[in-house]
C-alpha cells in the first residue's frame, strides 16, 4: 500500500461502521488494520474464510476486504457462498495476481471495487467509503420496507383491497362500485388506511404500496 490517506466522509454516525478484513498474509491484516484505524475506522480480521464465518457479524453497516487467494476457498468462491447464505456485505477484493476474467466474475457478483496490489491506500480509503455508504442505503431501505410490512398488516382485509384499488388511481365512487360497499364506507376506510399506513398524502400511500408490491386483488365482492 502506497500514499498519503485522506480520513473517509460521511461514515460518522450513531452506529460506527466495521470493515472486514479476510486475507491469510499476516503483514497484509496489519497493514490494513493500521490503515483503517488512522482515520477512526472500527475494524476486525481473519486470516481465513471459515474464521469469518465463525465470528458475529454485528448489525451495523459494514464492508468486507477480501483477498482473491485464500487457503481452501477462494475469495470468488467465498464471495457465492455468502451469496447463498444470505449474506449480503459489500465486498472489495484486492489481488496480486488479478486478471480481467476474473474482475468481471467479481464485479458481475456485485463487488465494490477490485484492486490490484500494491495499490495506493487512497484508493482502499475510497473503496471502504463508497461499500460502507453502499450498506447503509441498503440497511435504511430494508429498515423502511419492514416498518411498512409491520403497519401494512395492522391493515383489515378490506383495508387492504380499498388501499390496492386508491393506489390505482380510482376515485371512491369507483371503488364502491367495483367491491360492492357504500361510498361513505369507502372514504372511512381511505381514513383508517392513511392513518394506520403514516401516509401524508395519496402519492406518498403510492409509494408505499409500489415498495410493497401491492396490486388489486381479482375476485367478487367482500363483505
Amino acid at each position: 500500500m502506497t500514499g498519503r490517506p485522506a480520513s473517509p466522509h460521511n461514515l460518522t454516525g450513531a452506529e460506527e461502521p466495521v470493515v472486514f478484513v479476510v486475507d491469510d498474509d499476516a503483514s497484509m491484516r496489519d497493514a490494513l488494520s493500521n490503515l483503517f484505524r488512522s482515520v477512526g475506522l472500527r475494524v476486525e480480521v481473519f486470516g481465513s474464510a471459515h474464521e469469518f464465518l465463525q465470528s458475529t457479524l454485528p448489525n451495523v453497516a459494514s464492508c468486507l476486504i477480501l483477498d482473491i487467494r485464500l487457503p481452501r476457498l477462494s475469495g470468488l468462491d467465498f464471495q457465492a457462498e455468502l451469496a447463498k447464505a444470505g449474506i449480503h456485505i459489500p465486498i472489495i477484493f484486492m489481488t496480486g495476481h488479478g486478471d480481467i476474467p476474473m474482475t468481471v466474475r467479481a464485479m458481475k457478483a456485485g463487488a465494490v471495487d477490485f484492486l490490484t496490489k500494491p495499490f495506493r491506500d487512497q484508493d482502499m480509503l475510497d473503496a471502504v467509503t463508497k461499500a460502507i455508504e453502499r450498506d447503509r442505503v441498503s440497511r435504511n431501505e430494508a429498515k423502511a420496507l419492514s416498518g411498512l410490512h409491520a403497519r401494512f398488516a395492522t391493515l383489515t382485509p378490506r383495508e387492504r383491497e380499498v388501499m390496492a384499488l386508491v393506489t390505482t388511481g380510482l376515485m371512491n365512487k369507483q371503488i364502491a362500485a367495483e367491491i360492492g360497499i357504500a361510498e361513505i364506507t369507502v372514504k372511512i376506510h381511505r381514513g383508517h388506511i392513511m392513518r394506520k399506513m403514516a401516509a401524508k398524502s395519496l402519492p406518498d400511500l403510492v409509494r408505499m404500496a409500489e415498495m410493497l408490491g401491492i396490486k388489486p386483488a381479482s375476485g367478487g365482492p367482500q363483505t
